[in-house]
C-alpha cells in the first residue's frame, strides 16, 4: 500500500474530489478514484466521503492507493461480431452470455479475452483486467459497445460518459402493459445494503435517469426503448421494475413467478452514437435484436389480446 497525504489549498474549495484527485493522479481514470472512494482508501480529515464530496480549503487528503494486481488475462480466439474499427476505436456487437471483462473467478471466455487475440493496441487506463472498456453492459444484455484502442481516446469517450452527451438506446421487453406512451424515471441508484448483488433505489445514491417509449405493445408485455441520460449499474434494470414492470426474464429485479421463460433479462444496447476522438466527428451505429428476441416478439404478437 502506498500512502499520500496533502492538504488543500484555497484555490481547489468547490470542486468536487473525485475530479481533483483524478487530475492529481493523471494515469488513474475518474471511475479507479470513485472505487478508492467507495472502498474507504480515500479520507478527508480521517473521515469516510462519497464521490461528490466538494473540497474546503485545508482540507486533509488521504489517498491509500493498493498495491497493483498483477494478473495475466490470456487472449482466447472467440469470435467477434465489429461493426466498425479504425485505430482509435472497436464498436462490437455483443452476444448474450458473453461477459464484458474478466473478473475473480471468470478470467475466460469474456470479451476483453476476445479483444485481445484480436488486436494488442488497447487503452491501458482501466488496467490489465479491463483494457480498452469505456463501458460495460451485463453479461445477458446484448447490443453495441464500444472500445478505447489507447488512453487519448479513452480519457475523451469517457468525457462523453460523464456529460451524457453519448447517445445509448436500449430495446427491453417488460412485463405489463404499460398505459402511458412515455416517461421518465429519475430515481437515485445505490448498492442495496441488504443484498449486495442488487442496486436499489437509495436516498442519497447516485442519481439515475431514464426515459422510456413504448414501441409496442402485447397482452401482458411491452417492448419499450429505453435512453439513458445517466449510465448506472443496471440502471434500466431497476428503474422499469421500481414502476413496476421488471424486465422479461430478469434473475435479480424480475417477477419470481412469470409466464414468459428467459436465460437472463430482455434487454438489447440497440443504438450508439458518439463523437470520434480523433476526427471529433459524430458516429452512430446500431444492431438488430437477436434472434431469440425476434423470436419472442413474434410469438407475443400471434397472442390475443
Amino acid at each position: 500500500m502506498e500512502e499520500t497525504i496533502f492538504n488543500i489549498s484555497a484555490d481547489f474549495e468547490g470542486e468536487r474530489i473525485d475530479k481533483y484527485l483524478s487530475q492529481i493522479f493523471k494515469d488513474k481514470s475518474r471511475s479507479f478514484i470513485q472505487g478508492l472512494i467507495e472502498k474507504g482508501n480515500i479520507l478527508v480529515n480521517d473521515n469516510n466521503i462519497k464521490s461528490n464530496y466538494k473540497l474546503k480549503a485545508f482540507d486533509e487528503v488521504k489517498v491509500i492507493m493498493p498495491e497493483p494486481v498483477h494478473l495475466k488475462v490470456e487472449a482466447e480466439n472467440i469470435p467477434l461480431d465489429i461493426l466498425y474499427e479504425d485505430k482509435d476505436v472497436i464498436v462490437v456487437n455483443k452476444p448474450q452470455g458473453m461477459v464484458v471483462h474478466p473478473a475473480p473467478g471468470n478470467y475466460n471466455g469474456t470479451l476483453v479475452n476476445a479483444l485481445l487475440y484480436h488486436c494488442n493496441d488497447l487503452s491501458s487506463i482501466n488496467g490489465v483486467i479491463r483494457p480498452g472498456i469505456v463501458h460495460r453492459i451485463d453479461k445477458d444484455t446484448t447490443g453495441v459497445l464500444i472500445v478505447a484502442k489507447n488512453d487519448e481516446a479513452h480519457n475523451f469517450l469517457s468525457d462523453q460518459l460523464r456529460d451524457h452527451s453519448m447517445k445509448r438506446e436500449y430495446y427491453a421487453l417488460v412485463e405489463g402493459r404499460i398505459k402511458e406512451d412515455e416517461g421518465t424515471i429519475d430515481k437515485p441508484l445505490a448498492r442495496s445494503k441488504k443484498d449486495r448483488l442488487k442496486i436499489g433505489i437509495v436516498e442519497g445514491g447516485r442519481r439515475a435517469v431514464t426515459h422510456y417509449t413504448v414501441v409496442e405493445r402485447y397482452k401482458n408485455t411491452t417492448l419499450v426503448k429505453c435512453v439513458l441520460e445517466t449510465g448506472r449499474t443496471h440502471q434500466i434494470r431497476v428503474h422499469m421494475s421500481s414502476i413496476g414492470h421488471p424486465l422479461v426474464g430478469d434473475p435479480l429485479y424480475g417477477f419470481k413467478k412469470s409466464k414468459y421463460r428467459q436465460d437472463g433479462q430482455m434487454l438489447h444496447a440497440k443504438t450508439l452514437g458518439f463523437i470520434h476522438p480523433r476526427t471529433k466527428e459524430y458516429m452512430e451505429f446500431s444492431s438488430e435484436l437477436p434472434l431469440y428476441f425476434e423470436k419472442m416478439l413474434e410469438k407475443l404478437r400471434s397472442e390475443v389480446v
